[in-house]
């Protein structure tokens, strides 16, 4: 088949759904199909990714979840989006949170394919889409087939366009994660290694974990932080440092891609105290595929990763005397953390990206069955097979 990957985001700039597409056009060009990447980028980064890429728009940053967004606000792309999709013909046109602006609805306008949505994000409440149902209602109804990354993601899509979408959930690297990562030697000094990785943004709760392992330092003079990850401390993570003086907190900033499975390979423990957004708890996923046992908030996305007690230990959102407690037990009982962390190497196979892009396949040839096969001109462009 010949596939089009839309993303609405920046694709010179890492992020969860830029990962996902690359990793997915990556396998599906592994079982024989065309794939490109239609999505936006900036002039002034070089694409990392050696999938084929279409560049589509430069993007600007949006405030979004708690985080940043950078997306194409173009509507210029009109006319390039509508000769490259007459001009490539492409059997599927596979868009990654469809109703973001503006690429997707650029492409969903003019796609003539099989026009498959993923949506990833999750949050407590749905007011922008409902804020732009109205507007964006008639893109939607564009969409032949749906899918979403976890019950967070599809409660959330749900709640503003109610359908029958299909869960297939985020893959995984696992021989990338695996145990084969040589640990850092400057972290195996026989200190126990807590793990943080994400974009140091407040909704990650770092500041919840600077208190808790401060809490722990008295009794645990023998503990280490690492956090790993974009970005400076917000004001309440500064704060902890500041009035606490901590030490062995150590701030390693951004690191590739090839690094990284060292970082996880010198943790004893994983730790992610984030306070929501997260559909899907990728980070988790991969500390379990390094094997190692998993500290997390009880929020609806890591629930669905990690079940309390097997992989890991869930805790009370922004509740540090619980978090300070669940690292604990683990920094005092060895055994735990082995057993954890082998239990959660054996459920991160699910995840496996051989097996989430053989989902997303059998899906396309589903959706293009109730579609009779559709490609290239239809003579009702209102004429989409309804994921309701």
């Amino acid at each position: 088949m010949k596939i089009a990957m839309v993303s609405p985001y920046d694709f010179t700039w890492p992020g969860g759904v830029t990962a996902h597409v690359t990793q997915l056009a990556r396998e599906l060009g592994r079982n024989g199909h065309e794939v490109q990447v239609l999505a936006p980028h900036s002039p002034s980064r070089q694409n990392e990714n050696d999938e084929p890429f279409v560049a589509l728009g430069r993007s600007v940053p949006l405030p979004s979840g708690g985080s940043t967004a950078r997306v194409s606000l173009s509507w210029w792309l009109y006319p390039k989006v509508r000769a490259l999709l007459q001009r490539e013909a492409f059997d599927i046109v596979h868009l990654h949170e469809p109703m973001a602006p503006i690429l997707p609805l650029c492409v969903l306008e003019f796609s003539d394919a099989v026009n498959i949505g993923t949506f990833h994000a999750s949050y407590k409440h749905s007011h922008l889409y409902r804020l732009s149902h109205p507007l964006i209602k008639r893109w939607h109804q564009r969409l032949d087939g749906g899918i979403a990354v976890s019950p967070a993601a599809l409660r959330y899509v749900n709640s503003a366009f109610p359908g029958n979408y299909k869960i297939i959930p985020n893959g995984i690297d696992l021989d990338h994660f695996s145990t084969k990562a040589a640990p850092w030697p400057e972290y195996q000094d026989g200190k126990i290694n807590i793990l943080f990785v994400g974009r140091l943004e407040k909704r990650k709760g770092l500041r919840y974990l600077l208190d808790a392992f401060s809490r722990l330092k008295w009794d645990l003079p023998d503990i280490r932080l690492l956090v790993v990850g974009p970005g400076n401390p917000d004001k309440e993570s500064h704060s902890v440092l500041g009035a606490r003086g901590l030490k062995d907190v150590v701030f390693a900033g951004f690191v590739s891609d090839d690094d990284l499975p060292r970082y996880y390979a010198s943790a004893d423990i994983y730790c992610s105290p984030a306070t929501g957004a997260e559909s899907f708890g990728i980070v988790l996923a991969e500390a379990m595929a390094a094997g190692k046992p998993v500290v997390a908030s009880d929020i609806e996305g890591y629930a669905g990763i990690v079940t309390h007690g097997q992989e890991g230990l869930l805790f009370p959102r922004k509740d540090t005397e619980a978090l300070a407690h669940a690292l604990g037990t683990l920094i005092r009982d060895p055994e735990l953390r082995m057993k954890l962390g082998a239990q959660g190497r054996q459920s991160v196979e699910q995840y496996r990206w051989d097996r989430v892009a053989s989902q997303v396949e059998n899906y396309y040839h589903d959706r293009m069955r109730l579609t009779n096969g559709r490609t290239g001109k239809r003579a009702d462009k209102r004429g989409h097979t309804s994921i309701r």
